[in-house]
């Protein structure tokens, strides 16, 4: 059994370590997904994870602290700046990441989602397209898992 990553990011969007986690998941993925493929070809056989039930995440993404303002998808970022939400998007349609981050640090950095605008009775919610607010509880069950933390 191989561990699954958990990148435990909390540094905020315009931080180093924000861009820096953003691109070890693109090359950790890029290259999950080449053994991937290779390995299928290489044995023929058709096994547990071609399964879709029985898959295991290739990466875990936790957002905590101050990397909630990159699920905010009123952020907005000049030009010559890589635009940190639109890419874990991006990156969480290719690979069918789940981008949880903790609620109650989201909430305590102004982003919410619907159902919290509505319990919180806040104005509205900017929660971005692809990013979902969890408890703590859902890091503690990935980090049961056979996990390799690593934080940003």
């Amino acid at each position: 059994m191989t561990t699954t990553p958990l990148l435990l990011i909390t540094a905020d969007p315009a931080h180093p370590l924000a861009h820096l986690a953003l691109r070890y998941a693109h090359a950790y993925l890029r290259e999950a997904s080449n053994h991937s493929e290779n390995s299928r070809i290489d044995d023929n056989d058709i096994n547990d994870s071609d399964n879709p039930n029985t898959k295991r995440a290739l990466l875990n993404v936790f957002f905590y602290g101050d990397s909630a303002h990159t699920a905010n998808r009123l952020r907005w970022q000049s030009a010559e700046q890589i635009d940190l939400t639109k890419e874990w998007q991006s990156l969480a349609e290719q690979y069918q990441l789940s981008l949880p981050v903790c609620v109650s640090t989201a909430l305590s950095r102004g982003v919410s989602d619907a159902d919290n605008s509505t319990r919180h009775q806040l104005e509205g919610a900017n929660l971005a397209a692809g990013f979902t607010l969890v408890g703590l509880s859902e890091l503690a069950l990935m980090m049961q898992d056979d996990c390799r933390l690593i934080q940003f």
